[in-house]
């Protein structure tokens, strides 16, 4: 056995390890839609054993991001800019309903998080930071998803949610789109700690008919 096959991660850890840096990979754009993923290339370069890799695929396979190819292995799914919308028509309704229960069930511990992340989602716009903002964005709709707390479509957003992770990271990218989306971030805050379903539910559906604009002004392949 070599010294690198020796180093190599394996079991829940290597899974693990394997599935983050290849969903960061895939929303970075460093793997490409349609590009074939080699098990064993994939393994070498993330000190991972080849059945983490393997482990690790399924796994996004479930969540829409890879597509496995018979006879061919996995590659990289595309998702079309039509497709992204439709999925985001569906996303709309759901973080809609889960906005405004959210905003009756909140606790000030959580109405304190949610301002938290606000303030330094300004902060990153501030800086130009698109990447920190991106991260804020995620961390801000999972929170929303928590304390709204109802299950079934927590579980169906989630899934949705995984094939739209590269869309979602080069909108966050995109000059000038954080400074668009902060305010509509910083409504949907507002009127959770108002406790306004009806208002939290009208924030949440303006912003991701926002984001259905931006993806619709994105050119396919981008």
């Amino acid at each position: 056995m070599t010294t690198q096959a020796t180093r190599a991660l394996s079991g829940a850890q290597g899974k693990q390890v394997a599935y983050d840096a290849l969903k960061l990979a895939v929303s970075r754009g460093d793997l490409a839609p349609a590009q074939r993923l080699v098990e064993q290339e994939l393994a070498e370069q993330y000190a991972v054993t080849r059945g983490s890799i393997r482990a690790a695929l399924i796994d996004l396979s479930a969540e829409g991001l890879v597509e496995r190819v018979p006879n061919r292995g996995s590659r990289v799914r595309v998702v079309s800019i039509d497709e992204a919308v439709a999925i985001t028509e569906v996303r709309m309704m759901l973080e809609g309903l889960l906005a405004g229960k959210a905003a009756e069930r909140a606790t000030k511990d959580e109405c304190r998080q949610l301002l938290e992340i606000g303030a330094e989602m300004e902060t990153a716009v501030g800086r130009g930071d698109g990447t920190r903002y991106g991260q804020l964005n995620l961390a801000l709709h999972k929170l929303v998803r928590d304390v709204g707390h109802q299950p079934v479509a927590a579980d169906v957003l989630d899934r949705l949610n995984g094939q739209l992770v590269r869309h979602r990271f080069r909108l966050s990218q995109r000059d000038g789109r954080p400074r668009q989306s902060i305010i509509e971030h910083l409504e949907i805050i507002n009127a959770v700690v108002a406790g306004d379903p009806d208002r939290a539910t009208k924030a949440m559906h303006a912003h991701l008919l926002s984001v259905i604009e931006a993806l619709k002004s994105t050119p396919e392949g981008q």
